[in-house]
């Protein structure tokens, strides 16, 4: 997640305070600073850093790649606003890292870390109340004006008072925001136990203040923004495509952390309706890179004329790192799934085994954590040690199992006759009050269960989602797909009108701040976060708040396990599926890194435009 400005005319405190913003404080005029803390051009959350402070680039890049030439990206979603850091219309893509910058930036060969890039260091102390970032004295606006403090100010608070509710949970325990002088920006906190809020900090996005002071942020725009990024928006037409061409005298360009990347001359992100008509695009060369999500399009239709000439390159790298699970989520705001037992049981009706032979070629793998691919962090076993004792006091609100076993999702024959499983959902729905009347699935007041899945016409799991809603139908719930187009998809998701829908969970390897987002309760009801599902529950509040203020690394994994482990057996979702590996394919007019940055494949960040080959194609 990331998340500045030229002179901040200060709110009073009470207005700040009662708009629930920190206060900003001004500059006092003095040039030395130290606050006597420990002050680096880096900082990981998982160890030592690989860079040192006189790194001249990262490993995976070619600092000698050429710049220059054009590269089509495809986007499957129309837009209408160049503004991502809202909760209102659907933003065009590449704008918050392309065309904005954060304080710090991460590398692609480690995991939660990253190093200096509007900052040139960072200062703090481990288990303290502040952080400080220095910002680089020649970071400047597209427009020739200088990054500010007062920039840095200004975007910490429209993010937290007018951008997506998520900032306002994420940097919840930033109190003030103030002007030490010499371009150093210090974050003061209210707890001195959350050791993630320096890391998430170098995360800012940083807008300027000389620009946003005349407009509304809270609001969709197609005004092109005023970036400090390698890149601004040159050229669109709205719904269709973003043309963003590479910034001449960047500020940046000879950082470390930018050496080797942002090559290409021109980006060109063109938008479809559908996911049939982009790859038709990619067919022809209208488009240059593809990322399949689809594992009957990777399967059948990589067989046509540029691919067997060699002009289109297939690959199935490996990254390192967390993956990214997807799942059917339940809305639990929707009294049919107030029952941890009947989401129990409309789980043990998802044919996994059957849906990966007959739909995905086999080329998937079942999640069974919400932190998959994160050692440590994963609920493997039963609970004992430091887990167990987070656990214990709660032993009474949680169902028994999670004490008693692992957490395993069903297995099938993969046949497709998932008797073993609706057998036992019958009894779990049994148990908690449901029976079949006229062939229906009823409570004891008749009300029958009903289930809308609502999909987008774009997505792919039509066939994977309706065997899934026939076996529901034996139960006798009375379960439909609804499919509609983008734009509804997203209003609906938005003010959680369905009652299931398909959700992506991305973990990192250092968990913090974002499960409140993710599953507190703050964030059940409010419109547009990413608790999807709707969690409100006690425990995991309190578990979260373990995670976010755990002191040392071993602390943060019992809790995540703990976290991992109550989310697991209250049967929120039902774990669908992830992918073990990339499926990438693109025309061989570019150079790119070899082999592939560890954790990323890195397009177009850290590839090239090859003249050479392209001329061949």
């Amino acid at each position: 997640m990331r998340i500045d400005r030229r002179k901040f005319i200060q709110s009073s405190t009470a207005a700040a305070t009662l708009a629930g913003a920190p206060v900003l404080s001004a500059a006092p005029a003095f040039a030395e600073w130290s606050g006597g803390g420990v002050r680096s051009h880096g900082e990981s959350l998982l160890g030592a850093l690989k860079y040192g402070p006189d790194f001249k680039h990262f490993d995976y890049v070619n600092p000698d790649a050429p710049k220059g030439g054009t590269a089509k990206l495809s986007v499957g979603t129309p837009y209408d606003s160049f503004n991502p850091f809202n909760a209102k219309g659907q933003a065009a893509s590449g704008v918050s890292t392309l065309v904005y910058e954060s304080l710090m930036t991460p590398p692609m060969d480690e995991g939660s870390t990253h190093y200096g890039l509007l900052a040139e260091w960072m200062e703090f102390t481990k288990g303290g109340d502040w952080a400080a970032f220095r910002l680089r004295d020649g970071a400047r606006w597209h427009d020739g004006e200088p990054v500010t403090v007062a920039d840095v100010q200004k975007s910490f608070e429209l993010l937290t008072t007018q951008g997506n509710p998520l900032y306002r949970y994420y940097y919840g325990d930033v109190s003030e925001v103030i002007d030490e002088g010499d371009r150093i920006v210090l974050f003061k906190f209210s707890t001195t136990e959350n050791r993630e809020l320096p890391h998430i900090l170098g995360q800012l996005n940083v807008f300027p203040a000389h620009f946003w002071e005349s407009r509304a942020f809270d609001q969709p725009t197609l005004e092109s923004p005023l970036g400090s990024g390698p890149y601004r928006i040159s050229r669109f037409e709205e719904g269709r495509f973003v043309e963003m061409s590479r910034v001449e005298d960047y500020w940046g360009a000879d950082l470390p952390v930018r050496v080797g990347s942002n090559n290409f001359e021109t980006l060109r992100f063109e938008h479809f309706l559908d996911r049939d008509t982009a790859f038709e695009a990619f067919k022809k060369g209208d488009v240059d890179y593809w990322e399949e999500n689809s594992a009957q399009r990777w399967a059948e239709r990589f067989d046509f004329p540029a691919l067997r000439k060699g002009h289109v390159v297939k690959d199935e790298p490996k990254l390192e790192g967390p993956k990214t699970i997807q799942s059917f989520a339940f809305n639990l705001r929707r009294p049919q799934f107030a029952d941890r037992r009947v989401r129990a049981a409309l789980g043990l009706a998802f044919d996994f085994e059957w849906s990966n032979k007959a739909v995905f070629f086999d080329q998937y793998a079942r999640p069974y954590s919400y932190f998959q691919g994160s050692e440590g962090l994963m609920a493997l076993g039963v609970p004992e040690g430091d887990e167990l004792a987070l656990l214990e006091p709660y032993r009474d609100q949680l169902p028994a199992e999670l004490f008693e076993k692992p957490f395993k999702n069903l297995e099938t024959d993969g046949s497709g006759s998932n008797r073993r499983g609706l057998r036992r959902a019958r009894k779990l729905l049994e148990e908690a009050g449901w029976t079949i009347q006229d062939q229906r699935l009823v409570n004891a007041e008749g009300t029958p269960l009903t289930l809308e899945f609502l999909l987008t016409q774009a997505s792919s799991q039509e066939k994977v989602v309706q065997p899934f809603l026939d076996n529901l139908a034996k139960l006798g719930v009375e379960a439909t797909l609804r499919s509609v187009d983008s734009a509804q998809y997203v209003r609906r998701r938005r003010s959680y009108d369905f009652d299931m829908i398909l959700a992506g969970v991305a973990n990192s390897e250092s968990p913090g701040n974002e499960q409140r987002e993710f599953w507190g309760s703050k964030a059940a009801n409010v419109e547009g976060s990413r608790n999807v599902s709707g969690v409100d529950n006690p425990i995991v509040n309190s578990l979260i708040e373990v995670i976010i203020n755990a002191p040392e690394r071993s602390a943060l994994e019992a809790a995540s396990r703990a976290l991992d482990r109550v989310l697991l057996w209250e049967h929120y979702m039902i774990s669908e599926l992830y992918t073990p590996y990339e499926r990438v394919a693109y025309w061989d007019r570019f150079g790119h890194p070899e082999p592939y940055p560890p954790r990323a494949v890195g397009f177009p960040n850290v590839w090239w435009w090859d003249a050479e080959k392209a001329a061949k194609i």
